[in-house]
């Protein structure tokens, strides 16, 4: 996400910016980092040329399903110096979310009456939270360089930013296609400084799956068709925060309890044994939404659920998918009164959408209710 932009060469060389002082600016620029929060810092050239293959073949294949931006900008995701003119590094963050206080992710998704929030997203939007940091970070380069042209990407820009990450040493892509660091596991978000510094690059981090194939396996959808391959049509976090149409019925099924994301693929990964959790308190679970009942959320009024989902990565899928993803999670609920009588509630709702998707959990509760 594009927050500043500010590229002016010429008055950079006035301020004694030579060398000496580029080698010395990595170690300061990790020291301020992580003041501001963040648990890792790393540099890197802007070279994707062999990630701008794997990009080609991956919108060949219409991996992005409706996602029509992921094409839209071309190669610029690709070569950063083409996106931001005059770029030389990046500097890629990482900052840790998963929220200590939480209730059990494991214990929620096997409960099929609660609703499964993916747990970035329990707390305030990481958009937020990270591009108002990295703006701190890029102030005080400033005013020890005197002058930096630079852009801040938090997600939504058209940056290929776990490439850029893993060239900066900050994890490897794994094959569920996130980011593993050995030492940290998953859970964390990404941004990036683009900048037109001339700053020494770390070394990558090189793979380390070895023949594990745990979140293949533990897909629910079988998103991942190979490993380091993700078909996102069929991810359960493209379905309920992506698509804005209706969920494919053959996957419906498979989405089980989960409204909100979905994070099986970290959740067996054995490197998170490693993951710490997060101390920032704008992480922490909002609104009971680490373990709400399917019935209690698809009660929420539309202001409700607006007032509720106030700055939280939520708020953007609206109330409409909304109540759609939760009427699939009461279709793969177990059978019983109170669910029947929570989706009949919603059968006259004006959203054809969310109409047609109570009407298949209806079906869904018949077909389990005894003869």
């Amino acid at each position: 996400m594009l927050i500043t932009r500010h590229y002016s060469h010429d008055a950079r060389h006035a301020t004694g910016l030579n060398l000496d002082n580029i080698a010395k600016l990595p170690n300061r620029i990790r020291t301020w980092a992580a003041e501001l929060g963040f648990q890792q810092a790393g540099i890197s050239g802007v070279d994707l040329s062999e990630d701008e293959k794997s990009l080609d073949r991956w919108l060949e294949l219409r991996y992005h399903g409706e996602m029509a931006y992921m094409a839209r900008h071309g190669r610029r995701r690709s070569r950063p110096a083409e996106l931001c003119p005059g770029t030389l590094s990046v500097i890629s963050l990482r900052m840790d979310y998963w929220p200590e206080n939480a209730a059990d992710a494991l214990a929620t998704l096997e409960d099929p009456t609660r609703a499964y929030v993916s747990r970035y997203a329990l707390g305030r939007d990481y958009h937020k939270v990270l591009r108002r940091r990295i703006q701190k970070l890029a102030d005080r380069i400033e005013a020890a360089t005197g002058s930096l042209g630079y852009r801040v990407f938090v997600d939504s820009g058209p940056v290929l930013e776990k490439p850029l990450a893993r060239n900066a040493g900050l994890g490897w892509i794994g094959k569920h296609t996130n980011l593993i660091n050995s030492r940290a596991g998953s859970y964390f978000f990404l941004g990036e400084l683009l900048t037109d510094l001339p700053l020494p690059p770390d070394e990558p981090a090189s793979e380390h799956c070895g023949t594990c194939r745990a979140c293949i396996d533990a897909c629910p959808t079988g998103a991942i068709v190979a490993p380091f391959q993700l078909d996102a049509r069929r991810c359960i976090s493209y379905l309920t925060i992506e698509l804005r149409d209706a969920i494919p019925e053959p996957l419906r099924p498979g989405i089980g309890n989960r409204v909100f994301g979905c994070d099986d693929c970290q959740l067996v990964c054995p490197w998170n044994k490693f993951a710490q959790s997060t101390g920032e308190p704008d992480f922490a679970p909002r609104n009971g939404l680490d373990d709400a009942s399917l019935i209690e959320l698809f009660g929420w009024t539309e202001s409700q659920f607006l007032e509720r989902t106030a700055g939280t990565p939520i708020r953007r899928i609206g109330y409409e998918c909304w109540l759609r993803n939760i009427a699939v999670g009461l279709g793969n609920a177990p059978a019983g009164p109170a669910v029947r009588g929570a989706l009949e509630f919603r059968a006259d709702h004006p959203s054809a959408l969310v109409r047609e998707h109570v009407a298949w959990a209806l079906r869904q509760q018949d077909e389990k209710m005894p003869l």
